[in-house]
């Protein structure tokens, strides 16, 4: 990262087990809508990422308004990882980050206002105007 913190996805990389990692019954319990969904799929076709990589890894990283952002991105499965299904998609997270995402939506909009992204994370005490950072 630019500004120098090391993201919980980067401290499990780091941990160095072979990948493929698995949860056994623990589940982040997130879920990806329709239109998320359909939007990954666009991304993975123009990214052409590959097969192994299309896990939709979802992280924090200390910073952003509120205390916490939301890392979303394509990646392979760490060990150790929780993981779930959802839309077709294998959603992953390292255990460190998981308490705090669990039960999460992700969604995707696209209006004459904004387009991205949207995330409804119950676990939020509070979230930032910009809706890419929280607080737990």
């Amino acid at each position: 990262m630019s500004d120098g913190a090391e993201t919980a996805m980067e401290r499990a990389a780091a941990a160095g087990a072979p990948a493929g990692g698995g949860a056994g019954t623990e589940s982040p319990e997130i879920r990806v809508t329709p239109a998320a969904a359909a939007h990954l799929r666009r991304l993975i076709e123009e990214q052409s990422i590959p097969g192994d990589e299309r896990n939709l890894r979802i992280g924090i990283k200390t910073g952003g308004c509120s205390g916490w952002s939301y890392e979303l991105g394509f990646d392979r499965a760490h060990p150790g990882d929780l993981s779930c299904e959802s839309e077709g998609f294998r959603v992953v997270v390292d255990r460190e980050a998981a308490p705090r995402l669990k039960g999460m939506v992700v969604d995707f909009v696209d209006t004459v206002q904004e387009q991205g992204f949207k995330i409804t994370n119950p676990n939020a005490k509070s979230t930032c105007g910009c809706g890419q950072s929280f607080q737990a």
